[in-house]
């Protein structure tokens, strides 16, 4: 079963009020940054470093899958940990960050980012793998107002998380990219509202060192893709990053450096595809929900991510450019006022009927990237790809934010299929609001004015 998890309203509840607990000041409003960088600062040569950190707790915590008491464990599979991809050119410096857990607030993003030097706060994005067998970063109420997070460790993580940025940053070196967008392809996910309404696009790009011991060597390889990292879910007694570990540790062993998976838009309800006929090895309820079934399509998207990336021209003289914009949506849904009254991660800048919150985009080589403060549902993330400045479009979801779902007027409590996922929004307006200020965000950058001139 996929987030089928508690009744809809309560987990609405706890899951808008999640994001809730995270952000700044307009409906439709926003507040334009660009770094400076122009063009990219040409002239200027790439660099990229990579760090990482385990974030796994010791002794082992609950777990949490969405709204509710997050359940207890007893084994880990795989290690959680925070990676990180520093880019540099001229004057723009940009960290990209992965945390294996469901999501990851900009109020724990904010401590991290306070305590990061040389990398401006807005061009620090960090992203959630979505993994559901990780412990509860929300630190969602319960009906008493009490909460089953351990905010020891959730503070724990943001210094592991600012220390790997700080690390990445030290370990800056010339290099060039290589970037690709293709379908990948084999049983890795589908939609289990309608199996076959996802994106099957998978993005890549890899810093290359072009100079030193490892010359020619992989520094990262960023895999963008959505899906559910749910194999495992939270019930199991099981600790652990599902499938985004085993895609580590294949990519790793195949062409080095390090590993990191940003998700996309998957949401209403892009999953793993472990679907089993009745009877075949390991079904249970039609799903085999083991590590092994993490270990295949892990290595499957890693295999394909490497696949796609094989042939790519190698960019020596890369654009770089990071822009960002604060936006508001309201808050339709009732329960996400109780939820910021009984959070313990207060957000002082949100008020009850609407939260901020801050989209980036980046222009890295060929690739434009914009980031998605939650989980859109896959026709949002097909618009707003066709209209990006691009024909290597990504989406980094749940970055900078974790929202809950995020649908367009039209999807919202229309099909009953969509009763969980609108329950678990902000609310009606929130695809809308994404989709225009995204938007925006595309015209205004460096991308479209090249556009315009090539045209």
């Amino acid at each position: 079963m996929k987030h089928i998890l508690l009744d809809t309203g309560r987990l609405a509840v706890i899951a808008l009020a999640i994001t809730a607990l995270i952000t700044l000041p307009v409906f439709g409003q926003s507040s334009f940054r660009d770094d400076g960088s122009g063009a990219g600062s040409q002239g200027s040569p790439l660099r990229a470093g990579a760090a990482l950190r385990v974030l796994t707790p010791d002794p082992l915590l609950p777990v949490s899958g969405g709204i509710g008491t997050p359940r207890p464990t007893v084994e880990k599979k795989g290690d959680l940990f925070v990676r990180v991809l520093v880019l540099e050119r001229g004057n723009t410096r940009m960290a990209i960050v992965g945390v294996d857990n469901l999501g990851w607030s900009s109020i724990l993003g904010d401590r991290s980012r306070a305590l990061i030097k040389g990398i401006p706060a807005e061009n620090i994005l960090i992203g959630a793998t979505h993994t559901h067998s990780a412990p509860d970063a929300y630190a969602f109420p319960d009906e008493n107002g009490k909460t089953g997070a351990d905010l020891t460790y959730l503070d724990w993580c943001t210094r592991q998380i600012a220390d790997a940025v700080n690390e990445a940053i030290k370990n800056l070196a010339p290099a060039s990219l290589k970037i690709a967008v293709g379908e990948a392809r084999g049983k890795i996910a589908y939609n289990y509202y309608a199996p076959q309404l996802y994106d099957p696009r998978c993005g890549v790009i890899q810093a290359i060192a072009t100079t030193g011991a490892n010359k020619g060597k992989a520094i990262a390889t960023l895999v963008n893709y959505a899906i559910h990292p749910e194999v495992i879910g939270s019930g199991r007694g099981i600790l652990s990053p599902d499938l985004c570990g085993p895609l580590y540790t294949r990519i790793e062993s195949r062409v080095g450096g390090m590993a990191l998976f940003m998700n996309s838009a998957q949401g209403g309800m892009v999953t793993a595809d472990n679907r089993r006929q009745k009877g075949e090895k390991d079904e249970k309820n039609g799903e085999a929900n083991t590590y092994e079934e993490c270990t295949r399509i892990g290595e499957l998207l890693a295999d394909e991510a490497l696949r796609i990336i094989t042939g790519a021209p190698t960019q020596n003289d890369p654009v770089l450019y990071c822009g960002s914009r604060m936006i508001r949506f309201p808050i339709d849904n009732p329960l996400m006022k109780y939820i910021l009254s009984k959070s313990p991660l207060k957000n002082p800048l949100a008020t009850g009927d609407s939260i901020a919150t801050r989209l980036n985009i980046l222009d890295i080589g060929t690739a434009q990237v914009l980031t998605v403060p939650g989980e859109a549902l896959p026709n949002i993330g097909y618009y707003v790809k066709k209209h990006m400045n691009t024909t290597q479009p990504f989406l980094f979801g749940l970055t900078n934010d974790a929202f809950g779902y995020m649908l367009t007027k039209v999807d919202f409590m229309s099909f009953k299929r969509y009763e969980y996922v609108s329950n678990t929004s902000l609310g009606e307006m929130t695809g809308e609001i994404y989709i225009d200020q995204a938007l925006r965000l595309v015209q205004d950058s460096p991308a479209a004015t090249r556009e315009s001139i090539k045209k």
